[in-house]
């Protein structure tokens, strides 16, 4: 087992898109007229890809087409204080092949509003976790 330079366990790629995939609400992080802005969204994991269901011309629509993006889901327990962080920096594209966009409409894909709308896809190109266990300060006392 690693740890970081905080005590922090090291998360292997495997153990983290296992995480991911447990998980259905993270946030995206992107540029939207040049400032950054931080989105929830419901999401599924998909292979190697991250799907987030957004409504057309949404701020999310606009600008995660064609951008590297970063993502970030994470299960925190404030009372034990353990949990666990995972990031995600991917290119983000639209799904656009209707075969592809059938198949993924058949998936659990929540989104938050009823609408149809676009499917965007993030690469996990580079994916990092890190977990707080409980006994955390009892062993970096």
């Amino acid at each position: 087992m690693e740890f970081d330079r905080n005590g922090l366990e090291v998360l292997d790629r495997t153990e983290c898109l296992r995480l991911i995939a447990a998980s259905t609400l993270g946030r995206l992080a992107l540029s939207s007229g040049a400032l950054p802005i931080i989105l929830p969204v419901n999401f599924l994991l998909d292979g190697d890809r991250i799907l987030i269901r957004t409504s057309p011309g949404s701020k999310l629509d606009a600008a995660a087409v064609n951008s590297v993006v970063a993502f970030e889901v994470d299960d925190i327990d404030s009372l034990s204080h353990s949990g666990w962080s995972v990031s995600v920096t991917g290119l983000a594209r639209e799904v656009t092949d209707l075969d592809e966009l059938e198949r993924i409409h058949a998936l659990p894909l929540a989104h938050w509003s009823h609408a149809d709308g676009h499917v965007i896809e993030i690469s996990t190109d580079l994916v990092s976790g890190r977990r707080l266990t409980a006994d955390h300060e009892r062993r970096w006392a």
